[in-house]
């Protein structure tokens, strides 16, 4: 496959359906809405065009406030640092764009990530801003990340995710776990945790479903093969910190140990490895393979 070439350096503008409010104008109502964001920097960005209505058309500060109206804008962050890894297109065709994640590349715009994204650099690469990623990836695990190219499509491979038509693999490095019998499966409730970002396994009715394999054994790190039947925020690695084997490389599980966010040198030993699935379009089977690999610190 030739190399992708960037045709478009911008980042993906987010869309916001203006909801009711009694603001006289667009910009009043920005203002109110993302108090953290200066009017000075909103008034920048109308000047720039760097906000628009559906069709990217450059919208006036002093637009009146319309309840429903669509307008897309561009977040920008300064400073922003560069994450020094590359992403890999896999696949591409009319529906479909299959990308190879690196670990620390956050999948979507937030927070201080805005150029620094998967789904920034491929629209930059590709000139599509119609890119959706139709799952995520925590910014720290690696692997595959399925986008629709176009809206016409995109509702029929969403059903795959939403109805569990999808088979999503995993492979991760953890300690050993000899006192168990694989394949085994962890079926338990998560529900969220302190802090507030972190899950955690409660008594209830389960919610949450992992398949458990052991691919390799050697060493004090064993490699697993994790398959996710449900799709509960951090659940693999809750479910394999639950069993005693945290993935090699987590700052959240079983304890909370916060790191800096440009600290590159411990990643997560989490790798999403393959994505199978029955095209709803086409009828055929396909299966994509993450050309990454899992290695230990120091490998």
């Amino acid at each position: 496959m030739p190399p992708f070439e960037s045709t478009n350096d911008a980042p993906a503008p987010s869309r916001l359906q203006l909801p009711p409010g009694d603001w006289s104008c667009l910009l009043d109502g920005l203002c109110a809405r993302f108090p953290r964001i200066a009017r000075a920097q909103w008034q920048d960005r109308f000047a720039r065009g760097r906000v628009q209505d559906a069709q990217g058309r450059a919208l006036a500060p002093g637009q009146p406030w319309q309840v429903g109206l669509e307008i897309r804008y561009f977040r920008e962050v300064a400073d922003e640092p560069e994450i020094p890894f590359k992403e890999a297109i896999l696949h591409l065709d009319a529906d479909l764009l299959v990308a190879d994640k690196p670990h620390f590349l956050p999948v979507m715009p937030a927070g201080r990530h805005v150029r620094e994204t998967l789904l920034t650099r491929l629209v930059a690469r590709t000139g599509n801003r119609e890119l959706v990623p139709l799952h995520r990836l925590d910014r720290l695990t690696a692997g595959l990340v399925l986008f629709s190219t176009r809206s016409e499509t995109r509702a029929a491979y969403q059903s795959l995710f939403r109805e569990r038509r999808i088979d999503k693999t995993y492979e991760a490095l953890a300690p050993a776990l000899p006192s168990l019998t694989f394949p085994l499966q962890r079926h338990s409730r998560m529900v969220p945790g302190e802090p507030f970002h972190c899950m955690t396994e409660a008594d209830g009715e389960p919610n949450a479903l992992t398949g458990i394999e052991v691919i390799d054994n050697a060493g004090p790190l064993w490699r697993y093969r994790l398959k996710p039947v449900s799709g509960r925020k951090h659940q693999l690695r809750v479910h394999m910190a639950a069993l005693g084997a945290p993935i090699a490389g987590d700052d959240l599980y079983p304890t909370y140990r916060p790191r800096d966010a440009e600290e590159y040198s411990v990643p997560l030993q989490l790798l999403a490895r393959e994505l199978a699935f029955v095209d709803p379009l086409s009828g055929e089977a396909r299966r994509f393979s993450s050309q990454l690999r899992l290695a230990p610190s120091g490998d």
